[in-house]
């Protein structure tokens, strides 16, 4: 696999200048104002016995997302660990779901509690209910309700993880003051919006090879998916829709969210990434508004980063942020 982008001394200087529509504050606080005034219990159902696991404790969570549609997530904890935890709230990347509890095993083993949270419509058990917008062109999700903001897909799963955030006092065991946010890819792009949306309430962020960032350069430059699905559609579309669907778009930019977060932020990227390339990675990392800020550099990997290597780096950066368990 070759390198797919600008060589590492460009990407470090580019900040390239994408416009914020003059409204996006203004949607965003509307958006996430209309969720949180919909009613609905945060539930946290015990299944440990179900999974056959000895030393994690695993709940079965259901939270108030968009419209108070109830979404589903895991919540994992060391078994008798004491006092509040800090909790890393995990979003998923493109067309997966929560997937099983025994799939996240990781940060319970490090003494952290970890909340999994499914994506609508991609996992099993979070319905996308849409808002009957009619715009189900593509195979995936890159183009549900383009027509408009207010019907994009990626307004209700984004509202879901800000959201996910809001239940986390609610939620047994966690401290509310240590949320730390990460994902792969789609739940990079993700993590970067709660970071954007919610700077307050998120005390570290971990964005891996961040999908939905740079979204115009990102459809010009690379041939691979899900970005695809947006030049295929707009192959089709072209005459009347182009500047419409990148006017929508600009409402979910990671670069947009990135010059919102505040909270410290460990960056990676894989410069023979072919799917997320490196440009639009640094295009969200060198507008980020937290001058606390780092990026590992995977220099031979594609869109996998590093892999098993990455937790590592990630550990040792929350144990020196002071972000670990007690």
């Amino acid at each position: 696999m070759p390198l797919t982008d600008a060589p590492l001394d460009e990407l470090v200087q580019y900040r390239p200048e994408v416009s914020a529509p003059d409204d996006f504050d203004a949607f965003w606080d509307r958006t996430l104002t209309e969720a949180r005034g919909h009613a609905g219990a945060v539930t946290a159902d015990r299944v440990t016995d179900q999974h056959q696991l000895r030393t994690v404790e695993v709940d079965d969570v259901r939270f108030p997302g968009w419209n108070g549609e109830p979404v589903a997530a895991w919540l994992l904890r060391p078994r008798d660990a004491d006092g509040p935890l800090p909790v890393v709230l995990t979003c998923i990347g493109y067309s997966g779901g929560r997937g099983l509890p025994t799939d996240h095993l990781l940060w319970s083993a490090a003494g952290y509690a970890q909340l999994v949270v499914d994506s609508r419509g991609q996992g099993h058990d979070t319905p996308d209910r849409g808002e009957g917008d009619g715009t189900q062109w593509a195979e995936g999700f890159m183009t549900r309700g383009i027509d408009s903001p207010d019907h994009y897909y990626y307004r209700r799963l984004m509202t879901d993880c800000v959201r996910a955030v809001d239940a986390v006092p609610e939620l047994p065991g966690l401290d509310p003051d240590r949320v730390i946010v990460t994902g792969g890819s789609q739940g990079g792009g993700l993590a970067l919006a709660v970071a954007g949306l919610s700077p307050d309430r998120v005390a570290a962020v971990m964005p891996d090879v961040p999908f939905l960032c740079h979204f115009r350069h990102a459809v010009e430059i690379t041939g691979e998916g899900p970005y695809v699905e947006l030049a295929r559609y707009l192959r089709w579309h072209s005459r009347h829709n182009v500047e419409p669907a990148f006017a929508t778009l600009s409402y979910f930019d990671g670069v947009h969210f990135a010059r919102l977060a505040t909270a410290p932020a460990l960056f990676s990227v894989g410069l023979m990434d072919p799917i997320c390339p490196p440009s639009t990675v640094y295009a969200a990392y060198n507008n980020y508004a937290g001058t606390d800020r780092t990026m590992t550099v995977w220099p031979f990997a594609d869109h996998g980063g590093g892999c098993g290597s990455n937790p590592a780096v990630q550990l040792a950066w929350l144990r020196d942020l002071g972000l670990h368990p007690k």
